[in-house]
């Protein structure tokens, strides 16, 4: 899915500063094209101006319906944002279902995001004209979204699914130590602390049974087992000197 084929539509938009917070968002992800449908009157005032900054140009270019039909009149593939549940209960996306949606299926099509007002969101007449619906889920102590905060949300999971994602790889996850590299690790770890009497030599197994128990939870890599192991040589080379140096004084 191409970004200049991908359209904001917001029904009824009340707050200017809410649609100047929508221009940023939408400017934050690659995407321009915005229409509104019966917006408040105000909705180029300076609150606009200065919620949008740079991103004011999407709203002096956005297009302005009359209704939701009109302003998808071009558009094939409507994706309507609701917590109404009602009849489209089995047909509903989450945020990242949904981009994956658009990037897989509709890769080509003219595609809208269909938002409704602050307070009511989306009416069923305008979900009836949508194809999709994504509700994204809130907590039911407080279930409605900024307009803004929930189209950044949704804006986020398709630029996850878009070519954007290439530019960034997540940390690859490194091998982890086979269980050989690991039990020569204990082993060193068991004569070095015994050595140091930081273990009981009639009952080591009980505290390196707590070690056993911190690295398996980390999930130990073979970079960590030399580290491991590197401090335990550390350890007997201070334990050589420190007898030595007994010895010499005390011999």
């Amino acid at each position: 899915m191409m970004p200049e084929n991908f359209s904001i539509i917001l029904v009824q938009p009340q707050g200017p500063i809410n649609i100047g917070s929508v221009c940023r968002t939408m400017m934050n992800f690659g995407f321009t094209t915005l229409r509104l449908v019966n917006p408040t009157k105000h909705y180029k005032s300076l609150l606009a101006k200065k919620m949008a900054l740079s991103a004011y140009t999407i709203l002096e270019n956005a297009m302005i319906f009359e209704d939701l039909q009109s302003a998808l009149s071009d558009i094939q593939v409507a994706f309507g944002t609701t917590r109404r549940f009602g009849k489209y209960r089995n047909n509903f996306f989450t945020p990242s279902g949904a981009a994956e949606k658009l990037n897989q299926t509709y890769q080509t099509e003219n595609c809208a995001l269909v938002l409704g007002p602050e307070d009511t969101g989306l009416e069923t007449k305008d979900l009836d004209l949508c194809q999709h619906f994504i509700t994204i889920p809130t907590h039911d102590a407080y279930p409605s979204m900024n307009l803004s905060h929930a189209l950044a949300v949704l804006l986020y999971e398709v630029s996850l699914m878009s070519d954007t994602r290439k530019n960034f790889s997540d940390p690859k996850p490194e091998k982890l130590a086979t269980g050989n590299e690991i039990e020569h690790m204990f082993a060193h770890m068991r004569e070095s602390l015994i050595n140091i009497d930081y273990l009981d030599k009639q009952n080591p197994e009980h505290l390196l049974r707590t070690f056993r128990r911190l690295f398996g939870a980390a999930g130990l890599t073979a970079r960590d087992v030399k580290i491991i192991r590197g401090l335990m040589s550390r350890i007997d080379w201070t334990e050589n000197q420190r007898r030595k140096y007994t010895d010499v004084h005390h011999g």
